[in-house]
């Protein structure tokens, strides 16, 4: 990886479904702007789900969603999984989102919230996790600099002890901001609805109706994956922009060689995606620890993490266990150089 890292990364990138596989591992004309597998042709959602299913592992389990806090218990095989992720995406499209299109999500840690990370990826929209019940200048900020043509939220998520309702944050920050989203899409949770604004709130429900499940659009591997902001503190946010084709290739061959992670394992995790982004944590630890290695998605409440990543953990957060029993977050003896 060291010596010859262009060899290396061609080897690993073997490891991923290709539409067209690259003839160029790496375009270091321009640096710092490297650019890698530039002229490959792939989906994330595809490699996420279609490929395990094409592979007979349809009937597998993605998803054990477990919340304390509601009671709510949900079993997800991969075939469900996909055929919700293809309909969201079917109605992100009648909504008028296209490839390229940004999509922020402001979502409690529900499956919804995975559903429609994977739904983005399906049809090629860019999407931007923003961690729900955020203060809403942080999300109109973020919303002016995506220019996001689209809002996923819910009504509100919970936390141990209260509700913290999301529509009076959404509405404020859209008020604040001088991008103005084109609609909103509220999952209405079933104990605490949100009082909707016809002129641009549509429910998750209603946005369903009429769609059509959705085919993965074909994407350039230097394509746009998603747009992960950093906390603010120091001044404005900054928006750290993910391609495709080195995302999902660094992320499956870290899951093996650094996590120890293989096909039929469970992940566990007791820290709360609000640190990371829930785009990082639910999006790359889902798309790397499950549908790439077909391993089993645990959700399960992660109250006992770290304080400052309590805010609102208590619906989902991606859990997984190393068959091995090996500790995860401790780095292997492997030095790469990566995407």
């Amino acid at each position: 990886s060291i010596d010859n890292r262009e060899e290396f990364w061609k080897e690993v990138s073997e490891d991923i479904f290709w539409y067209r596989k690259p003839s160029k591992i790496l375009n270091s004309d321009n640096p710092p702007f490297y650019k890698w597998f530039e002229d490959g042709v792939t989906n994330t959602c595809y490699n996420a789900l279609d490929l395990h299913i094409d592979e007979g592992r349809g009937d597998k389990l993605a998803i054990i969603y477990d919340s304390p806090i509601t009671g709510a218990k949900k079993n997800i095989t991969y075939n469900e999984l996909r055929d919700r992720v293809a309909l969201f995406a079917g109605a992100l499209k009648n909504q008028g989102v296209n490839k390229g299109d940004r999509v922020i999500i402001y979502m409690p840690m529900i499956p919804e919230a995975v559903i429609t990370m994977l739904a983005c990826g399906r049809i090629g929209a860019v999407h931007s996790v923003v961690f729900g019940g955020f203060a809403a200048n942080e999300l109109a900020s973020r919303i002016d600099d995506s220019k996001a043509k689209l809002l996923v939220t819910a009504s509100c998520g919970y936390e141990p002890g209260r509700t913290v309702h999301y529509k009076p944050l959404v509405n404020k920050a859209l008020e604040l901001a001088k991008h103005k989203p084109s609609k909103c899409i509220i999952f209405q949770r079933e104990k605490d609805k949100a009082e909707l604004n016809s002129k641009i709130d549509i429910t998750w429900d209603d946005a369903h109706k009429d769609a059509k499940p959705a085919e993965c659009e074909k994407m350039n591997a230097n394509d746009y994956a998603y747009i992960l902001y950093t906390s603010g503190t120091t001044g404005l946010p900054k928006g750290i922009v993910r391609d495709i084709g080195g995302h999902i290739v660094a992320l499956k061959w870290t899951m093996k060689n650094i996590y120890n992670i293989h096909q039929d394992d469970v992940w566990w995790s007791a820290r709360s995606p609000a640190k990371n982004s829930l785009s990082n944590l639910l999006k790359s630890y889902f798309l790397k620890n499950s549908p790439f290695g077909s391993s089993f998605l645990i959700a399960l409440i992660a109250v006992g993490a770290v304080k400052r990543d309590l805010t609102l953990c208590s619906d989902i957060t991606l859990q997984k266990t190393p068959a091995s029993g090996v500790p995860t977050g401790f780095p292997s003896n492997k030095t790469v150089v990566h995407p």
